[in-house]
Order: C-alpha cells, then structure tokens, then sequence
C-alpha cells in the first residue's frame, strides 16, 4: 500500500513538472497579423540562432524582402554580402530527412555556397501548398509555422516590384515566446 501511495505521488509531481515546462516559440508580428513558428530541436545551431537574434531585436527594424506567391516568404537581411561572408553570420547545414519543404516549413536562407552554409540573419517561410521539395538537403528547415498561414497567404499576394520585394514594406517585430504545452495544445505537436 505504501509503495502504491509513493508510486501515486510521484507520478503527480513528474505530471505537475511536466505541465509547467515552457516551449521556446518564435513570433513574428506583421501589419498582416502574427504568426507563431515552432523551433525543432532536430536543428539545435539553428533554433539557438534564432532564440539569440530575435532576443537580441535583430530583425525588428527589417523587413520581408522577398514576398513570392505559391513558393516563399523570406525576411531577414537583404542580399549584402555580411550576410553570406562573415563568419558570424553563417551556420553549417543540419538537414534532416524528417524535416522537408512543406507547406509552412520555416528555413534558413542562404546564397549558393558549396557547403550549403546557412545565412543565420535571413529565414523564409515556405507558401507553395504543395511544398517546395526541390530544396530539401540544400536549405535547412529549422521551424513550422503553427499559427498564421493566412497571414503569410496575405504577404505573398501584395503588390511588389520586379525584385519580388513589396512595394509597402512589409515590418516584423520578432520575439521569442514560452509557453507551455498547454499553452500550445491547439496546435498539432508532439511533447516530450
């Protein structure tokens, strides 16, 4: 009996921990409305990059600079060549077979480097609801967006000029939220 009771109460205080473990989500706000991006830890250089940037309000005075419909959204730094050439700003490649160019797959952009290194100030959201799976195993996905599709749908259908990027920019606050699983349980995730 004793032995049931001890088994009982610490079966509810691993549930009581469990339930207040806190999630790292990205968010970024947009006049066209937030949009909520699950970090994968499959990809950990990727995620602490972009926890470090959006802590430190990296991208808030950016914008997206590239809206192009049925492919992606990309933000971040413009094509500069800080952005590809200073090792600071560059991450080796982690793919993973298990995380591909799906509609709302969230990546690192890069420019075409032999090693397939990973400009750690630009990030793309993927809109071609058939995916884009052309760039498997040359970009790295890193995140899903799990709130805010429609918001990205909007981005991509602005008017723009002949270098896809919009003609009214399109602003970002970009912020790291914690939340718990219960937080996140309308969302289509798995917690350890």
């Amino acid at each position: 009996m004793k032995y049931s009771i001890l088994v009982f109460v610490f079966c509810l205080v691993v549930s009581a921990c469990s339930s207040l473990k806190k999630y790292d989500v990205g968010q970024i706000v947009t006049p066209q409305g937030e949009i909520l991006v699950w970090l994968h830890d499959e990809t950990p250089n990727h995620k602490k990059s972009f926890i470090q940037l959006a802590n430190a309000g990296y991208w808030d005075s950016l914008t997206f600079n590239r809206v192009i419909p049925n492919f992606v959204a990309q933000a971040g730094c413009p094509d500069a060549p800080e952005g590809f050439n200073d090792p600071e700003y560059l991450l080796a490649p982690e793919f993973n077979e298990k995380l591909t160019h799906t509609y709302g797959a969230f990546g690192a952009g890069r420019d075409g480097n032999p090693d397939k290194l990973s400009a750690r100030c630009q990030f793309y959201i993927v809109q071609n609801k058939q995916g884009e799976h052309r760039l498997d195993g040359d970009y790295t996905v890193y995140g899903k967006v799990i709130k805010g599709m429609q918001v990205v749908d909007a981005m991509v259908n602005v008017p723009t000029d002949s270098l896809d990027e919009p003609v009214t920019p399109i602003t970002m606050d970009v912020n790291i939220l914690k939340m718990s699983a219960k937080d996140l349980k309308n969302f289509t995730l798995d917690f350890d």
